[in-house]
């Protein structure tokens, strides 16, 4: 898993943050993001601003771990942040 990936325990989740030089890229992002949620069927939380996008992936209610198809989403995401950005 990346680094930067962050697993929190209450409620249990994955939450990263994600920067970019300028909006354009974001926008990019965020629309090949919304692409890749519904190919698998994963609708993570996000909030973004000008430049970054804060993202919280959860499990499913009663669920308490995560999971490989939540590490696999994450480093979906990676994936593209790298091809946005360059």
């Amino acid at each position: 898993m990346n680094h930067e990936w962050q697993e929190r325990t209450r409620p249990v989740r994955l939450e990263r943050r994600y920067e970019f030089q300028d909006y354009s890229t974001l926008s990019d992002f965020l629309e090949r993001a919304a692409e890749l949620s519904e190919r698998e069927g994963l609708y993570p939380d996000m909030g973004f601003g000008r430049n970054y996008v804060n993202i919280t992936i959860h499990v499913d209610d009663g669920v308490e771990t995560l999971g490989d198809e939540q590490h696999r989403f994450a480093r979906e995401l990676d994936q593209l942040a790298n091809v946005t950005a360059h």
